[in-house]
Parts: structure tokens; sequence; C-alpha cells
């Protein structure tokens, strides 16, 4: 009798099963449409390499169904991040080839919507298209107008097309690529802030670090130098692709990066609503940053950036005994070893009410003081544009007070050089020198004997600035 019973129970299960996993597929396909569209971060959990050649996949053909959903979903959100990247006619050519670029007078970058191929042998992105075959070549580093210096710039060749040569993958991600150079100016923190850090916050930041870097002409140095803000940027291994040597598959690339202009973050720009502010937030948060605001340092401290060579500030030391008179402690850098440790110097920095400084690379480092601190630059002669363009201007739109202590002719080593005041080397140094001429003048040959009373003014004003300043 219980045999009996076991058995009727198995026929009764297995004729309910079917039509328990009918009414149970339409729950799974609503599953799944809610993780892969409204939890779009879950969509990009990990990176899979699989090896083509090696592995064998077995999927029962409901599973093939439902793959093929959470791939269409999450093709869908990657496109409406890369139509972001673009604007004008490189966001209507990206809809319509699956490639759009947009450039500017200091980078030009290209994003593909397309399951692409890179070979890594011969930096070639292929990107399939109902079009005529097209080729581009894009050398990834945003300082386009300096063709001497592209030159040591690797350069990638996007083939977009119906017929374009083609390798079978080798190894296939889920998340997108990004393709930059850490050539160019390697070692000088303003080139390596401004061309490089600063652009791939802006071309990476809305992956929100699901995406892969491919980074060509790869430095050690740079990876070492900013490992903790490119860990923030990907949660991926950065490749070096003359090691790797291999065919990658992606859902998508992006090919150089965007660029807003010197040091800055326009929010107007793509990807949109991205601010110099958001920047400097992600740097606090790379480098554990303790001050955001220039109120919570309790006592107020100014860092000097010592020059050795050229631009020297002759009287150093009759200028650190004003700071300290007017109620700073003084902090003065000059070792090249301390500013290369990027993240004691950025604390360094951070803890810093006002920088001073010459017209140089160091002052690229305003980008860690903290909200309402003042940055003082000396405004050499023949320097006026550069001196606001490249820190002037960027400390502004940082929230940070910017005071220019413009050099007269009588601090300036030059009136020895030229003999008289209204010599045009002084009156109108555009017009005195070719460009490479005036390089050298003005920046290589000039150095500043610093007026202390009208100094001590320009500190007087500093103090009260971050004496009074509020968050």
């Amino acid at each position: 009798m219980y045999l009996m019973m076991v058995k009727d129970s198995r026929k009764l299960c297995f004729r309910v099963t079917p039509w328990i996993m009918l009414l149970a597929l339409p729950l799974l396909y609503v599953d799944l449409l809610r993780v892969h569209i409204i939890h779009f971060d879950s969509s990009f959990a990990g990176t899979h390499y699989i090896n083509l050649s090696s592995s064998e996949i077995i999927l029962t053909k409901t599973e093939h169904v439902a793959n093929k959903i959470v791939q269409e979903n999450e093709q869908e959100s990657l496109n409406s991040l890369f139509l972001k990247l673009v604007k004008g006619e490189g966001r209507q050519k990206l809809e319509a080839t699956g490639l759009g670029c947009n450039g500017n007078a200091d980078t030009i970058y290209c994003v593909t919507n397309r399951a692409v191929k890179i070979d890594t042998r011969t930096m070639t992105v292929t990107v399939p298209s109902n079009q005529p075959v097209k080729e581009i070549v894009i050398r990834p580093y945003a300082r386009k107008e300096d063709v001497k210096l592209l030159e040591s710039v690797t350069p990638v060749k996007i083939f977009l097309g119906n017929d374009t040569p083609s390798q079978d993958c080798e190894y296939t991600h889920d998340i997108p690529a990004v393709v930059f150079s850490s050539s160019g100016f390697v070692g000088n923190v303003f080139h390596e802030m401004n061309e490089i850090i600063i652009p791939l916050f802006i071309t990476t930041m809305p992956f929100k670090s699901r995406v892969f870097l491919i980074m060509e002409d790869y430095s050690t140095q740079f990876l070492r130098k900013y490992e903790n803000a490119l860990l923030r940027l990907t949660g991926y291994e950065i490749m070096n692709p003359a090691a790797n040597q291999s065919v990658h598959c992606f859902p998508g690339a992006v090919v150089g990066l965007d660029f807003h202009g010197m040091l800055a973050l326009n929010s107007s720009e793509p990807p949109y609503g991205l601010t110099t502010g958001d920047f400097r937030q992600f740097l606090r948060q790379s480098f554990n940053l303790k001050y955001r605001h220039v109120s919570e340092i309790k006592r107020p401290r100014v860092m000097l950036m010592s020059r050795r060579s050229t631009r020297r500030i002759i009287n150093e030391d009759e200028i650190v005994s004003v700071m300290k008179d007017v109620g700073f402690e003084v902090i003065v850098v000059a070792r090249a070893k301390v500013m290369s440790d990027i993240g004691l110097f950025a604390s360094m920095i951070n803890s810093c009410s006002v920088l001073v400084g010459a017209h140089g690379a160091g002052l690229t480092n305003e980008l860690f003081l903290p909200d309402g601190a003042v940055m003082v630059q000396f405004d050499l002669i023949g320097l006026e544009w550069a001196a606001a363009i490249y820190y002037g201007n960027p400390a502004r739109g940082m929230g940070v007070n910017y005071m220019r202590y413009k050099i007269e002719p009588e601090e300036s080593s030059l009136l020895k050089i030229f003999g008289r005041r209204d010599h045009i080397a002084l009156t109108d140094p555009k017009g005195a020198f070719s460009l490479q001429a005036g390089r050298e003048v003005y920046l290589n040959a000039q150095n500043v004997r610093i007026d202390v009373v009208r100094f001590r003014e320009t500190m007087v004003e500093a103090m009260s600035l971050v004496s009074d300043s509020s968050v």
C-alpha cells in the first residue's frame, strides 16, 4: 500500500511540474528585466575572460533566450552612456553608423556602441557596420596641437565598415573599453593632470568604474604615481597592450579622451553635469584628504613652492619672514622627491590655507587645496597669458581664491639684462621675440626679487580671506 502511494505521488509530481515551470517563466522574465534595466550597476558586476579556443559552453534553449534578453538590455543601457559622450554630428554618426567622433583644438576621440574587436598586437579597433569601409587614425592623447609631441604617442587604427579585416576573439569582456596613452609629458604634474587624469575622469565617469582601461605607451612610473586615482576609475587591472598581444572583444569602446579646458571640467560639455568640484571631490576620496574647507584648518598655513633653477625668488628668505610676521605657519617645498610622492604631497597641500609660487607646474597642486583657500601666483613678465590660462582661471573654478601678484620690471632680472624699463622686451613681450625665443627669455632666463612691502599687503589680504572664510 505504501509503495503504491509513493508511485502515485511521483506521477502527480511529474504531471504538475511542467505547469509550474510554465507559470514560473514569466516571473523569471520580469525579474531579469527588473535587475538589468533598473539596477544598471548590477549589469557590469565583473569582467569575464573566455578563452574561446578551449572553453565549451552548453546552454539550454531557455537559458539562451534569457541570456539574449539580458545582453540586449545591457547594451541598451550602455548605448545611453555612449550617447552622453558625444554631441552634434558625432552623436548623429554614432546613432547612424555605430561610430561617432568629437574633437576640439586639444583632442579628438571616437565612441562606438557596437561589439568591437581590439587587436593589441597592431592596436586596431574593428567596428562592424553596413557603411563603406573607412579607416580613422587617432593618437589618444589630449594635446592634439602639439604635433611634435604626438609623434611619441602610438597611433590607434579604427576600421569601420562591412568588409573590415578581423580576427577571432581570444578574450570576451562584458564591459566597454577606453583606450588612452600615458606618453607625452609624463613626469610633469601639470601635463599628467591636465592631459591624462582629468580627461580620463571625464571620459570614464559615466561607466562608474565598470570600464576596462587599455593604456598605450604603458608607463609604470605613471601607474604607480596615480594608482589611488586610477583604482577609483576602474575596477580592473589596466592593460599594457604591448605586453598583451591578443584579440579582445568588447560591447563598445572609446578611443582617446575628452578634454574640457586647462585643469577644468565644463558641465555643459559631454558627458554633461560634471564639474571641477566633482573632480576635486574625487581627488579627496582617492588620496584620503582630510580637509574639505579651509575653515577646518585651525592655524593658517602657507606653502611656498621654491624653485632652484629658473624663475627663482632671489630674496626667498625675506618673503618667508614676511609670511611668518603676518601670522602664517610656513612650509617651503623645493625637493622634487617630495613632490613625486603625490599621495604624501597632496596631503601636505590639503593642510594649507595658502599656496604661493611663481608660474610653473608646481602650481597644479592647487587642485588639492581645500575650498576657500588662496593661491598666490607671482605673475612674471611675459607670462601673463600662461599664468591666467593655466593656473589663475582654473583656480576660480575650483572654489579657490586666486590672487595675482604682478611682477614689476624693477622686481625682474630682465631689467638688468635689457637695461631700461621701456625696452620692448619688458613693455611688449609678445612682439619682442618669436615663440621659442620668448620661452627662453621669459621662462628660462628670468628670476625675481620680490618687493617685500607690496608682498606684505598681498599676504595680509590672503590672511583676511582665509580667516573670514566659512563653509
